[in-house]
């Protein structure tokens, strides 16, 4: 720990160097006076890197001075003496949640000490929660894993953790058979990073290969399937090795692989590899997998004893103690401000108890009768001390060790299987059996079923059927014989979507194998879709052979579908990690690849390093480019006949004119690869307006969901919301925060404050002073006057004149951040107080002097820097609660502060040199130059010793406080290649409610959840009916009467009519009769004043309406068309 300490602490004081040369660049570099606000910015980071620094060296000489703790004692954090200024009144074990939430909390304060050095044990791993024993996974082997790349790998990072992607580095992959599906794998694990990857395959490309293998072209065909893919994978990622081997694979060179795949292997020879895998001195992970037509199957076995670490990759659960009682099982409640999410039989530790200190020992308990704010530990308390305050209570997350059967025995006794569809309950059990007559079939034939062939559907039925009439009492009862024959007519063939799911699947189960993180699939897994074939019957003569790279997937659904994908016109939102997997599977699947068809992609953001550990087709040289172009040139690479269009735009109301009524009501069908609500929400407004169907998908890191939207056929994808995240109230955040979660939420406000909307507030002010002081006077409630003061601190109170001053007000900064607030906070309340406060701080930026490399120079001036003595407010006011975090007006006193400030305004402005600006300075994550995250970090995790709150480091700052989404290949391959299984139905057209399918499934777990969609709402009216999808139309130019007696016709009077907000008509108002005879298009214009531009042909009204018996009958939106 010493040596760690010291480690970080000349870090930090080398790093202040590069801080300064950062902002000496900046001034002496060419930039004017506008980009020199970021200097003050650096400053900041700097006193706050320093000041780190040493109080983390000093921190570390006290811990190694200091007594060691006994092993047993585990990670609990000594206390130091406060227990005798405790009230003995807060000591009963029935005290209140708020009370207990109160103690908690002030207990963190009263921990601060002005010095402000930390205690060594709040350096917490991340993973404390986690329990790892030291046992080899797989053939570990020689681990001397390189950096990690995290700019590269940072979503992936978030997913996986340092340890995890450790162990990949060091994990050499095989993959055998380079098909589809081999190529899926390959690709999600070069992405993710393992150390190797041996390509095996003995065969040549064929025409074939080319519906679901990206890597090959038509000029590949006939060469070495493995030779020609390694050049392109091998682009992917330069850091793992990419070798091929194209002769016969012997057993024994499995020895050199963690974990070895086949995709094209017979049963025979897989047992005789398995066997050896299984044995291994340590195991070798054996994955066997195929996808045949609509049919896939996985089958692993990691070992007879296989340690998984890491079951569901979720973080610890934690709660904040309210109470614990001393009975014979204890009861113990958490605050009621969060719900525990702890279950029956877990193990937690508890830590920070005050008067029951019997639990601080480390030691993992079992706990039952898990409730919403409440669980009952297993233990006797009895004679335990009284509780008094205060413990956080965590949950320890346990290994869990799994014994593998070997190949041989499974095929007999399979096991439990994993189910994805439960409306085929009865199908793992049959795919079981048709996956081993299949290999029969082959193994006796030497090739395998013909597409469409009859006689070799019966054959394998018949072999199907000989099986399982030897299987005795486990013999299943109907081994549906239609079911078999689409099996062995689509056996051959192997088809994008599917190698995408299945390659998704296996390549994270390869992770799980080289790494011990999640749980692994256990251990037979099958699939099929049969319902995306086509409505109508196939006949034989539609699944021949045309000599075309589409033959595979004619094969299956026929040339017929195979045309309509060709013609289709499909709009594409989103080129990022799920946009880049869509156009590879729609240019293999040869969607809109015809003159009939075309595929419009739009996205409007640019590549980043960050991108590439997911978006395949980008690499490091495409980098500030825009990622649609980038795409689509990629996507047309793969299947040259691909006819897509690249845009740039964002889709929204801004971009209407280029998304205009034409283009809509073209297209066939809308595809989102969004990673936002709000543009997922509009998209699915349009396809709801415009009756398109929208295929929509999303990722969080392990976890995916696809959803299927059919016009007239399901609901909407914004007929259904998920909760809304659950967010800690401001008062929370800015006054008593409780984990490191609520210290970087603080430190981006106080970032966002002080560099981007106090300095835009101010040029706001100086570019029309009196307009924006205007704004201020109309608004008279306190936000305005708040706004006023921060301008002026920029401008008066903080302005700064030499280095020298701007140090000083970094060194204040400091002084005020982490000293006085907090004092004032504990003088302000008593121990037992729970009222909170808000705070906020601004920042001034200035040029810097040709010394600022010199550290001990800067050292040397922020001693000069004189911090007055801490002087409570005695009439300091804290808000109390959060919803009084919301300025009420007060308009008499602010009117006359408004005014004040003003006047001190003007004075401030007239000594301003002339054009002077400042320079908002918008957060940016990904940028590790621009010390951003450097300033948010060092703020958050020295706001976390004033709590005591465990700090993290800069990567784990980065996820929290750049609300980073986790993101994997593997997820994104498997949620894409479920997009395109259902696509297939969408443009077939004609299927049922109950052919389609929505997905929700976490690789962690491993967990498949398929159900139809659900249909929409319907309202109905006499013999009428309608749903949210409908939309009467009126053509013809109408009058405003001919509106009104349309809808009569229908049975129905209207009585109010209104566009956009505006009303037009309503029987309340008589004169609105007199425009009755007047084209509604020019009611629209004049009276609420619209711009209908040549691209619109129609406007939409809201018409409201009444029955007979003056009952509210809510229609559908009313076009009229005027064009």
């Amino acid at each position: 720990m010493l040596k760690l300490g010291f480690k970080f602490g000349f870090f930090m004081v080398a790093s202040a160097p590069i801080l300064l040369g950062l902002a000496f660049r900046t001034y002496f570099g060419g930039g004017d006076a506008n980009s020199r606000f970021s200097i003050l910015f650096l400053v900041l980071s700097l006193v706050v890197s320093v000041i780190m620094a040493f109080s983390g060296v000093f921190s570390s000489l006290l811990h190694y001075m200091l007594p060691r703790k006994r092993p047993s004692e585990g990670v609990v954090v000594e206390e130091e003496e406060e227990d005798a200024i405790v009230s003995k009144n807060n000591s009963t074990s029935t005290s209140s949640s708020s009370a207990a939430a109160s103690s908690v909390k002030k207990h963190r304060i009263g921990r601060f000490v002005a010095e402000s050095t930390v205690n060594s044990n709040s350096l917490i791993s991340n993973n404390h929660g986690i329990v790892e024993r030291d046992v080899p996974i797989m053939a570990l082997g020689h681990s001397n894993p390189s950096d990690i790349d995290e700019d590269l790998h940072s979503r992936q990072l978030a997913v996986y953790g340092r340890e995890t992607m450790r162990r990949l580095f060091a994990s050499n992959v095989l993959i055998s058979g380079i098909q589809g599906l081999g190529a899926e794998i390959a690709k999600n694990l070069i992405l993710a990073g393992v150390k190797s990857v041996m390509l095996h395959d003995e065969g040549n490309v064929e025409l074939w290969d080319l519906s679901s293998n990206f890597v090959f072209s038509e000029d590949d065909v006939g060469k070495n399937r493995a030779l020609v893919a390694v050049q392109k994978l091998q682009e992917l990622n330069n850091a793992v090795v990419v070798h091929t081997l194209t002769t016969k694979l012997a057993k024994e060179q499995l020895a050199d692989f963690q974990a070895v795949v086949f995709t094209d292997i017979s049963l025979e020879k897989a047992i005789e590899f398995n066997d050896y895998c299984h044995n291994h001195q340590p195991p070798i992970a054996f994955i066997k997998t195929e996808a045949r037509g609509l049919f896939g199957s996985v089958f692993c076995d990691f070992g007879p004893e296989f340690t998984v670490f890491d079951v569901d990759g979720e973080d610890p659960h934690t709660g904040i103690i309210a109470s614990i009682s001393n009975d014979n099982p204890a009861l113990v409640s958490c605050v009621d401000d969060e719900r525990l999410e702890f279950q029956d039989g877990d193990l937690v530790v508890f830590s920070e108890v005050h008067g029951m200190t019997e639990l601080n020992d480390g030691k993992p308990r079992k706990i039952k009768n898990a409730r919403a704010y409440s669980f009952t530990l297993e233990e006797d308390t009895t004679g335990f001390g009284t509780y008094e305050k205060g413990g956080i209570v965590t949950q320890v997350k346990q290994p869990k060790v799994l014994n593998f059967k070997p190949l041989r025995e499974a095929l007999n006794d399979p096991g439990d299987f994993l189910f994805s569809d439960f409306s085929k309950f009865d199908r793992p059990p049959l795919l079981h059996l048709a996956f081993q007559a299949l290999d029969k079939f082959v193994s006796e034939s030497g090739c395998f079923p013909i597409p469409g062939s009859e006689e070799d559907a019966q054959n394998l039925i018949s072999i199907a059927s000989n099986i399982n009439e030897k299987l005795g009492d486990g013999r299943l009862e109907d081994i549906n014989p239609k079911l078999l024959r689409h099996f062995a007519f689509g056996a051959k063939a192997a088809l994008n979507p599917m190698a995408a799911m299945f390659g998704g699947i296996v390549g994270q189960e390869v992770v799980k194998a080289c790494s011990g993180k999640f749980h692994p699939l256990f251990q037979f897994f099958y699939f099929d879709s049969v319902e995306s074939l086509p409505t109508e019957p196939l006949q034989s003569s539609d699944l021949k052979p045309l000599n075309s790279r589409y033959d595979a997937q004619i094969s299956v659904f026929g040339s017929k579908l195979q045309k309509k994908l060709e013609d289709s016109k499909v709009f594409l939102v989103g080129s990022g990690a799920l946009g880049c997997e869509l156009l590879k599977n729609l240019a293999l699947m040869g969607v809109s690849c015809s003159n009939h068809g075309k595929l419009t992609v739009t996205d409007d953001d640019v590549i980043e390093k960050s991108n590439l550990s997911r978006q395949f087709l980008f690499r490091d040289w495409n980098i500030g480019q825009a990622k649609s172009i980038v795409a689509a040139s990629a996507a047309a690479s793969i299947n040259p006949r691909l006819n897509v269009e690249a845009l740039q735009n964002r889709v929204g109301p801004e971009t209407e004119n280029v998304f205009d009524d034409t283009f809509w009501e073209n297209l066939s069908v809308v595809i989102n690869a969004l990673d936002n609500v709000n543009a997922r929400l509009y998209v699915d407004q349009r396809c709801l307006y415009f009756q398109k169907a929208l295929l929509e998908s999303g990722t969080l890191g392990a976890k995916c969901n696809t959803q299927v939207v059919i016009p007239h056929l399901t609901e909407n994808y914004g007929a259904s919301r998920d909760p809304p995240e659950k967010q800690a109230p401001m008062c929370t955040v800015h006054s008593f925060p409780h984990n490191i979660d609520h210290c970087l939420t603080w430190a981006r406000s106080e970032f966002e404050g002080l560099l981007e909307k106090t300095p835009a507030e101010v040029n706001a002010y100086l570019s029309k002073p009196s307009e924006y002081v205007t704004t201020m006077r109309n608004a008279g409630d306190a936000q305005a006057r708040d706004t006023l003061e921060r301008v002026l601190e920029c401008l008066d109170r903080e302005t700064c004149e030499t280095f020298q001053d701007c140090i000083g007000w970094a060194r204040l900064k400091f002084e005020d951040y982490f000293s006085n607030r907090v004092k004032q906070l504990i003088y302000t309340f008593p121990e037992d107080a729970t009222t909170t406060a808000i705070l906020r701080a601004e920042a001034f930026g200035i040029p810097i002097p040709d010394w600022v490399r010199n550290t001990k120079k800067v050292a040397e001036a922020v001693e000069k820097v004189e911090v007055s003595e801490f002087q409570p407010k005695k009439d300091a006011k804290i808000v109390t609660d959060d919803e009084a975090n919301n300025l009420t007006p007060q308009s008499i006193d602010d009117a006359q502060v408004i005014n004040e400030l003003y006047i001190k305004l003007e004075h401030c402005r007239e000594k301003l040199p002339p054009g002077f600006r400042m320079k908002p300075i918008q957060f940016e994550k990904d940028d590790d130059t621009n010390y951003h995250m450097d300033l948010i970090a060092g703020l958050a995790n020295m706001r976390a010793r004033n709590y005591s709150i465990p700090e993290v480091d800069k990567l784990k700052a980065k996820f929290i406080a750049g609300r980073i989404i986790p993101a994997i290949a593997t997820t994104t391959a498997m949620a894409t290649g479920l997009v395109c299984l259902e696509l297939y139905k969408v443009l077939d057209g004609g299927h049922k409610l109950e052919d389609y399918r929505n997905t929700f499934a976490n690789l962690a777990l491993p967990l498949f959840s398929m159900a139809e969609p659900v249909p929409p709402k319907v309202i109905k009216h006499r013999d009428m009916s309608w749903t949210i999808w409908d939309r009467w139309i009126l053509r013809g130019n109408p009058t405003l009467r001919e509106l009104i007696q349309w809808v009569k016709d229908k049975g129905l009077k209207a009585y109010s009519i209104s566009f956009e907000s505006c009303l037009l008509y309503n029987t309340m108002f008589p004169r609105h009769q007199d425009r009755m005879d007047r084209k509604m298009v020019d009611l629209v214009r004049e009276v609420a004043g619209a711009e209908l531009p040549p691209y619109r042909r129609h406007f939409d009204v809201v018409v409201a309406c009444e029955d007979e018996e003056e009952n509210d009958i809510d229609i559908p939106l009313v076009s009229i068309y005027f064009r």
